[in-house]
């Protein structure tokens, strides 16, 4: 092998080697930074596109794809202490020229935090009234879709703002009593007994309990690698002391039964998904709201968790296009009629 032919290969492999060098540094030393890389990747590839809207000093991040149609837009709430990009894993089962919108929930991700904003349900709900005002969302009713805390707070808005959607899809809502104590309630309970409130199971501070939230949430065993186990960690940290913040605020008097409060004023068509193995809100709650809401379609998901959304993507998405299709056609048969 002669000599140019030697440092054509000692450059291109240098070439491939730097990446590769850089994906597994990134990976052992800044695996949060590699989460984030990851998230913007999948938006990316998905066709989501990162906004911001502001209402007075008031700024909310959100991520959409298509524009208004014929068909209603969707707007999605996340759950506590997550953020928009929980959506892109059901995202990617939804069709295209669906008009999308994912919207970080107050005091998350790119939305904006204060200490004077009032984070329980119904204030929470107020905030996305705002937000869907600013971006005109409202000027047809909307399909709204909501996940544990995100779904307390959908329950609330369907009840407070009845204009403003056509329907409704909450999945694992919060905001319910339950006649059977699911395993989160029966650990928080033993914490307060024994005066570590503190150490919430749903805001880990280590890689260990980090996995402990992940069995907690999921009915489906994932294996998560120690580096990401941290990144994950690490990219929660900095926020932990306003998750606490948040947790006590919900879990008040003044929001702990909010959906409950408000299931009665309920009158769009409602759908609700739980996973038969929630671990974090017990199953229950789903038949509470089925004898409240007149038109409510349940859907109970086998060896399925809280993490619905994480869990069972695929499945999700069709439940909710076939909801909306069913709706459709209803609203076409009593047009003939």
């Amino acid at each position: 092998m002669d000599l140019d032919m030697l440092n054509m290969f000692v450059i291109a492999g240098g070439t491939l080697a730097i990446p590769i060098l850089a994906f597994v540094a990134s990976f052992l030393l800044w695996p949060s930074a590699l989460i984030r890389i990851y998230y913007w990747y999948w938006r990316r590839a998905l066709g989501m596109q990162v906004r911001y809207a502001t209402y007075d000093d008031y700024q909310f991040c959100y991520s959409y794809r298509g524009r208004p149609g014929y068909r209603p837009s969707i707007l999605m709430l996340h759950g506590f202490s997550a953020h928009k990009d929980m959506w892109l894993s059901i995202v990617k089962f939804l069709p295209k020229n669906l008009h999308l919108v994912c919207v970080d929930m107050p005091g998350h991700e790119g939305t904006t935090r204060s200490d004077l904003d009032d984070y329980s349900i119904s204030g929470q709900a107020k905030r996305i009234h705002q937000f869907v005002e600013c971006i005109k969302l409202n000027r047809k009713p909307f399909h709204l879709v909501g996940t544990s805390m995100g779904g307390n707070v959908a329950g609330v808005y369907a009840a407070q703002y009845p204009e403003d959607i056509c329907s409704l899809t909450l999945i694992c809502p919060a905001g319910l009593p339950s006649t059977t104590d699911s395993k989160f309630i029966k650990q928080l309970r033993e914490l307060q007994e024994s005066k570590r409130i503190d150490r919430i199971p749903l805001i880990p501070s280590t890689p260990e309990e980090m996995a402990d939230m992940l069995k907690l949430c999921s009915y489906v065993r994932f294996k998560v690698p120690q580096q990401i186990l941290q990144g994950l960690v690490d990219v929660r940290i900095p926020h932990n002391e306003f998750y606490r913040k948040l947790f006590l605020e919900i879990v008040d008097e003044k929001s702990r039964h909010s959906l409950h409060e408000n299931m009665s004023k309920i009158k769009a068509p409602t759908q609700v998904i739980w996973g038969k193995q929630d671990q974090v809100l017990d199953v229950s709650g789903a038949s509470v709201l089925a004898g409240a809401i007149p038109d409510c379609h349940v859907y109970i998901l086998e060896n399925c968790g809280h993490s619905v959304v994480v869990e069972r993507p695929r499945k999700t998405a069709n439940l909710i296009l076939e909801f909306l299709a069913l709706l459709h056609s209803t609203d076409n048969n009593k047009k003939q009629a």
